[in-house]
């Protein structure tokens, strides 16, 4: 207890109900090439739908890398992705040759303080790429209309898609502030975005001038503020009096409506803008993409999906990111060429030079054999798509259905979903050869579907760990018991404190053994690891033992024939 002055009680609780906490197994993370969305900032997708509204829908540049997101997401609900572009080449349209505007982050450091020195104009694109050049803005400042006649009587040719005139909010007016309304409307004036030209996106009616005006449920209803957060498609980059003639004596917006008269300007000011691009997505530009997940502490991920990217992509994730890591595992496919329209002998010697190609050995990665025929519901198309976002997937799938240290392939966890062929469908020889190089052939069976036949990782040497579910059961144990052994750091090493970690290791390990992951394991954290030695250097060790469960990769089925007289005493055992 505390040291007290005087006589007197205190309370106080000590907590021994620490257990291992649960950890995520489903997270997936991928980078891609996408039309639409922000650059290199995670966004976290549960659906394909959710994918579509985010990223764009594919075409004939980007299906594969759209395809292999949609594929995971048809086994699971949480994958996190970051949108890959050209540094140097992408832009957000807008009224001139484009501009850079990467994501919110950047928006905020950059553009916010609508810089007259701009020269992109009053509005950009929301993201980078030609859809934006699909839109088109128009904004109606002036509050001289007070009926409904007299504002259809405007031209403007947006005047029905909105009540009335703007005019003077009423934060304004309990300010003694006049005309600081404004509507503003979002089109998309080529289709590109919805499919039909000239489709009304966005409207935005009676927001301020005034950069402190409220709504009356109390969120801000400056114009700037209302556009930049709540529009899926724009930001605002300068105020109006910076970029057009046609709209003029403005220098009153973005004032506070405490006795101001807004300045109306023109009536109305309609843009189309243009310059968005996005560019070729090169290996660097992919592996900053990928560099995203590379705190292990900020983003929980598990999973790391390399859709179609290149041999250097592939490397760097499976010996930087996830080596660095070392609590996810990388999913790769052979390249389009080495399987999509190539013999089946061929096939099989190109898939295995790929991987003698990636040249590393790692219990953190897992290759596959085949990319997949599927349909394109978007373009009315077949494409060919690489399957390790498939494969991912099944693992996402043997989580919900079983544990992490379940196998993912096999008849009962690894059917495919959503193919009409594989590329290349290795037979028995095949197989063979592809499963002692560390490749998991994907067979599709007459009568029984398209299957993951193999459970291996690119780990070369033999080891328990060369199987996908021993290495997702160790990093399962090894993320939670790391989480729980954290709540000890300052305590002191002694036997009370070892005594309560393995107290808390052992019932987790036994709640896994009783859920078939371990056959047996053993935790020591005593004076014989912690010796004198080990305390004076501030250090705390535990040892966990386990032996690991194994899934059956070979089965043999012995059928003996015995004469009628013979006991079955006599034979059992015998061959």
């Amino acid at each position: 207890m505390p040291f007290q002055l005087s006589p007197g009680v205190n309370v106080s609780e000590i907590d021994l109900t620490t257990i291992v906490p649960a950890v995520g197994t489903t997270e997936g993370a991928f980078v891609g090439k996408f039309n639409w969305g922000p650059l290199e900032e995670v966004r976290t997708i549960s659906s394909e739908v959710e994918l579509v509204d985010t990223f764009g829908k594919p075409d004939n540049n980007n299906f594969a890398d759209f395809f292999t997101a949609a594929n995971f997401l048809a086994y699971a609900r949480n994958l996190k992705i970051v949108r890959a572009a050209s540094s140097s080449l992408a832009k957000n349209a807008s009224i001139g040759n484009g501009v850079l505007i990467k994501n919110a982050d950047h928006y905020n450091s950059n553009f916010i303080n609508l810089e007259a020195a701009n020269t992109a104009g009053m509005f950009a694109a929301k993201y980078a790429g030609d859809l934006g050049n699909s839109l088109k803005v128009s904004m109606y400042a002036d509050t001289d209309y007070v009926s409904r006649s007299s504002w259809n009587a405007t031209l403007w040719e947006y005047a029905e898609q909105f009540n009335g005139a703007p005019n003077t909010s009423p934060y304004a007016a309990s300010v003694n502030g006049v005309g600081d309304e404004l509507h503003l409307i979002v089109v998309d004036q080529d289709g590109k975005i919805s499919g039909v030209a000239n489709t009304v996106l966005e409207k935005f009616a009676y927001i301020s001038k005034a950069s402190d005006a409220i709504t009356s449920d109390g969120s801000s209803n400056y114009y700037v503020n209302v556009i930049n957060e709540r529009s899926k498609y724009i930001y605002v980059i300068n105020h109006a009096q910076d970029v057009s003639s046609n709209v003029t004596d403005t220098a009153t917006w973005g004032l506070s409506a405490a006795g101001t008269t807004y300045a109306q300007g023109a009536d109305q000011y309609t843009v189309s803008l243009s310059g968005g691009t996005v560019g070729d997505v090169t290996d660097a530009d992919r592996i900053v993409a990928y560099d995203r997940f590379s705190n292990a502490e900020e983003i929980d991920v598990s999973l790391i999906v390399t859709g179609s990217a290149n041999l250097a992509v592939v490397q760097y994730c499976i010996d930087t990111l996830a080596g660095n890591r070392k609590d996810c595992v990388v999913f790769c496919s052979p390249t389009r060429a080495n399987v999509v329209s190539v013999g089946v002998g061929e096939a099989a010697n190109n898939v295995i030079a790929y991987r003698n190609a990636i040249g590393i050995s790692s219990s953190y990665a897992v290759m596959d054999s085949s990319w997949k025929y599927q349909f394109d519901k978007y373009n009315n198309a077949y494409r060919w798509v690489p399957m390790n976002g498939d494969i991912a997937g099944l693992c996402v799938r043997t989580d919900f259905e079983r544990d992490p240290w379940f196998s993912p392939a096999g008849f009962n966890r690894g059917a495919i979903k959503n193919l009409v062929k594989l590329s290349y469908n290795p037979d028995k020889t095949d197989r063979d050869e592809l499963y002692k190089n560390g490749i998991n052939p994907i067979v599709t069976f007459r009568g029984e579907g398209t299957i993951l036949y193999g459970d291996k990782t690119m780990l070369a040497r033999p080891s328990a760990f060369d199987r996908i579910n021993v290495r997702r059961l160790f990093i399962v144990l090894e993320k939670a018991i790391a989480r729980a052994a954290k709540y000890s750091l300052f305590e002191f090493n002694d036997e009370f404190t070892r005594a309560q970690f393995v107290a808390l290791i052992e019932p987790y390990l036994r709640d896994v053994q009783g859920r078939r992951g371990i056959f047996d394991f053993r935790v020591v954290c005593d004076e014989t690891n912690n010796t004198p030695e080990v305390i004076d250097r501030n250090e705390f060790i535990g040892d966990i033992y386990i032996k690991p469960a194994r899934s059956i990769n070979f089965i043999q089925l012995n059928f003996v024939a015995v004469r009628t007289g013979v006991a079955f005493e006599e034979v059992v055992g015998r061959f």
